[in-house]
């Protein structure tokens, strides 16, 4: 039986990231001035903090304490952020989501992490009216206009698989490849939008299909053929992709992998030659961003590409919540949804303005693309 794992945090204050950048201007409803000392509110966090992708999960969950602690103390608010630990599992995130919908002091949400568990919170999140951030879900699905409070600070799968499968096309030239999804909303929704574009290219394409569960890819690999050049893997798991290389190196076969966002992760997925395509920045690259990343890694280690859209999920939330405080309301679910659909940010940690559409899509939302080299370090891709 899976533990749900719901702990009530007040915000780690100053001792975090006193002296950090914002990692992003105010929102414009918020005119960049300071909230009332008597702002105090709620915000839920749902993120697989256990479980197999639970590295990704903790990352979320310290960028989020990140924002914050540092929203906290330049705006004289008094946020407390509750955790929910949802596996990944849409089942765990309905029963957190049942949770959070349920206490009254709550007025935003940020995530769940997957586009599968987006899926199963959202119709529970509508009806309660309560606005929710993911940092990682990317199904085109979710904006479609059936869940009127979510939004994201990511870009989505019909802008990722098409321009994944051109730079294959275009760079990597198979004749043939397999693509594999992991059988979850995430997955499939990338195959069905970069199978077209490898088809129009004629390129052969075998596509596969797995579950996440599975952890020995032997008989999967066996299906690699001399002629399959590239092995396309969106899958959530990043130690998955890596028995996948080891397996394929088993049986003596060149095929290059090439990943998408979950498989970023220079701890478990390190085979060299591969690719791997994701929706956050690294970072430490962007000049803007060195007191958060010094911060980041001084308190909780080395990260990857997964916190960062999530801090900048919380600290949307955060500044409207400052903002409804500054106009003399008291936070709800309501007025904070409110503005969150008026967030207009110039400038964030993601090194790219954060607004939002009418169905919650980032505006110009992009993907970044790295190679992996010969001593498993990631290596941006410069966009052409």
């Amino acid at each position: 039986m899976r533990r749900n794992v719901i702990i009530a945090t007040a915000a780690l204050g100053a001792l975090v990231v006193a002296g950090c950048s914002s990692g992003g201007s105010s929102s414009s409803s918020s005119s960049g001035g300071t909230a009332t000392k008597s702002c105090v509110a709620t915000i839920g966090m749902e993120g697989p903090l256990t479980g197999p992708v639970a590295f990704l999960g903790q990352e979320q969950l310290h960028f989020a304490q990140l924002a914050v602690a540092k929203d906290n103390l330049a705006n004289h608010t008094k946020i407390t952020m509750v955790q929910g630990d949802t596996q990944l599992n849409p089942a765990q995130a309905t029963t957190v989501t049942q949770q959070f919908t349920s206490n009254s002091k709550m007025v935003a949400v940020v995530g769940p992490a997957g586009s599968q568990e987006v899926e199963a919170v959202g119709p529970l999140m509508a009806r309660a009216g309560l606005p929710f951030i993911s940092g990682s879900a990317t199904a085109v699905a979710l904006t479609t206009g059936k869940y009127p409070t979510f939004f994201r600070t990511v870009s989505k799968d019909s802008v990722q698989g098409p321009q994944d499968a051109n730079y294959i096309v275009k760079n990597l030239h198979p004749k043939a490849l397999m693509i594999v999804d992991d059988q979850e909303a995430y997955s499939t929704g990338l195959v069905s939008a970069m199978v077209p574009v490898f088809q129009a290219a004629g390129i052969k394409v075998d596509h596969e299909s797995v579950s996440q569960k599975v952890t020995d890819f032997s008989s999967l690999v066996a299906k690699v053929t001399p002629a399959t050049t590239v092995v396309v893997l969106p899958w959530q798991v990043a130690a998955n992709a890596q028995q996948f290389g080891r397996n394929l190196a088993q049986q003596h076969k060149k095929a290059l992998i090439f990943g998408t966002d979950g498989l970023y992760d220079p701890k478990s997925f390190t085979i060299g030659g591969s690719y791997v395509s994701t929706f956050g920045p690294d970072i430490t690259a962007i000049p803007a961003d060195a007191p958060i990343a010094a911060a980041a890694k001084a308190k909780y280690g080395s990260f990857g590409t997964f916190g960062p859209p999530t801090y900048a999920a919380t600290h949307v939330i955060n500044q409207a919540i400052a903002a409804v405080c500054k106009s003399g309301q008291t936070p709800s679910r309501a007025n904070v949804l409110a503005q969150i659909k008026n967030t207009n940010e110039p400038a964030t940690i993601l090194g790219q303005p954060i607004k939002f559409d009418s169905h919650g899509d980032l505006v110009n939302g992009k993907f970044f693309l790295f190679k992996i080299d010969s001593s498993g370090k990631y290596q941006l891709i410069p966009s052409s």
